[in-house]
């Protein structure tokens, strides 16, 4: 049996460019599904936040429409209610990638509050990848890669082929104007080599042992690549 760290965000809001505080927190499918995949064969499950804040997901990740309907909201929803590592989450400060055999990260407009600063995170993330422990991101969770840049813009991560929520996805879920800044814009900064694919389709992106997935859609498939590197 495997231990997997989820690294999730302790926001509750995205601070947009004129100042406003959007309601978020983590994208609920992108938590549930790989959760679902991992326990489901075997695995445990624990979860870390910055300062051990509980994670709250995101709202609009909970209704019908971002689920296929009311089935597959009640079924996210009776998900995150067995996820028990929730509620007590380690604090990431304290938390050392070596005692887990993968790294995952969900995402949500959480970790464009948080995680995006988070110098913990950004130790983890490259002892991670040093270690060539599996380390999954999807969605706005590659975020939380940003820190890992140096003064100069390099990071243990450019060159690094990968994805994420792309600007498309971003203008059409209505938030890249009122943006401070967009995610594939400050990757693609980093050097990495981003891999759009179509808006809201499922895209998994493997570079050795970093997998990455562009939006929820992604987020159970990305998980189904890293189960076959856990076996």
């Amino acid at each position: 049996m495997a231990r997997i760290l989820f690294v999730m965000t302790g926001a509750d809001h995205w601070t947009l460019s004129d100042g406003t505080k959007h309601p978020t927190g983590f994208w609920a499918e992108e938590a549930a599904a790989p959760y679902r995949v991992f326990t489901g064969a075997g695995h445990e499950v624990v979860v870390a936040t910055p300062g051990g804040a509980a994670p709250m997901a995101d709202e609009a990740s909970l209704a019908p429409g971002a689920n296929g309907g009311e089935e597959g909201a009640a079924a996210v929803r009776r998900t995150l209610e067995e996820m028990t590592v929730l509620r007590e989450p380690l604090p990431l400060e304290e938390v050392d990638a070596g005692d887990f055999d993968a790294v995952f990260y969900p995402g949500g407009h959480g970790p464009m509050e948080d995680l995006s600063a988070d110098e913990d995170s950004a130790r983890l993330l490259v002892s991670a990848l040093e270690a060539r422990t599996p380390l999954g991101v999807v969605c706005h969770g590659p975020a939380a890669l940003l820190p890992t840049a140096r003064s100069g813009g390099e990071s243990p991560f450019s060159g690094y082929r990968m994805t994420g929520f792309t600007n498309a996805e971003e203008r059409q879920a209505g938030l890249a104007d009122k943006a401070p800044w967009l995610l594939q814009d400050r990757l693609e900064a980093m050097g990495v080599d981003f891999a759009e694919g179509e808006p809201w389709a499922p895209n998994v992106v493997v570079d050795g042992s970093l997998y990455t997935g562009q939006n929820p859609a992604s987020s159970e498939p990305l998980a189904q690549e890293m189960l076959t590197a856990l076996r």
